[in-house]
């Protein structure tokens, strides 16, 4: 790998910024292919960024081949860890952090409550007690993050909602029932955010797989998670 090549890798890594390693395999030229750039030693067809930013995008590393095999890319995918912020250091939120730290997300628990935001209840996680529409302010939310509220309080719940919802975030689920999620679609709706924002909301939250227990719905939202990453749902 030629110096600035590498240069730029071991920046982007250090950025956090998701970025794919492209071989020639049969020239064994390199090139560099972000999610809104490309720098490089070759010249890499058109036609097959897309394919690479897919590969990038489900952090997949791998072979791509076209015309019989004249042309042989090897794409490796660098990106930094997937995040889960969870708005809420309420019981299914104990029971969600261990699920999404398994599956390879990054977690931060936002609560301003002192009380329940605590290293007891959640060890070795990143806690924010500030202000919910603060803390992912701060959180710099980016297209590889999931955002999950569950306090069941409005005075928490809508203004991190109102955040996540005028973000890149990938999801960005709700607890509540129906009628719950109703109420919070007016209140939103008062608080000046539009239909197409409303409508990314997954709520209720989480697969319906008649989930009751609190780990049953942690499995539920992390299996929805996975799916709104995967483009399957």
């Amino acid at each position: 790998m030629k110096a600035d090549l590498l240069t730029r890798l071991l920046q982007a890594r250090a950025e956090k910024r998701p970025v794919a390693l492209v071989t020639d395999m049969t020239t064994g030229m390199q090139t560099l292919v972000f999610e809104d750039a490309v720098h490089g030693a070759f010249g890499l067809d058109e036609e097959f960024l897309p394919m690479v930013r897919e590969r990038l995008a489900q952090d997949r590393s791998g072979m791509i081949e076209a015309y019989d095999g004249e042309v042989r890319l090897f794409v490796n995918a660098f990106a930094p860890p997937l995040r889960l912020i969870v708005v809420g250091a309420v019981h299914i939120a104990q029971a969600l952090v261990p699920v999404a730290r398994l599956t390879g997300y990054a977690v931060t628990v936002v609560d301003p409550r002192g009380a329940f935001a605590t290293e007891s209840r959640f060890p070795d996680v990143a806690l924010v007690t500030e202000w919910p529409d603060d803390a992912l302010n701060g959180l710099a939310i980016d297209a590889r993050t999931a955002v999950v509220t569950l306090t069941h309080d409005p005075k928490l719940d809508d203004p991190a909602l109102t955040v996540a919802l005028r973000s890149p975030a990938f999801y960005v689920g709700s607890l509540g029932s129906r009628r719950t999620h109703a109420k919070r679609l007016d209140r939103l709706r008062a608080a000046g955010l539009n239909d197409d924002e409303l409508a990314r909301i997954h709520a209720p939250v989480g697969m319906d797989i008649g989930a009751v227990t609190q780990a049953e719905i942690a499995v539920s939202v992390m299996a929805q998670i996975i799916a709104a990453r995967r483009r399957k749902e």
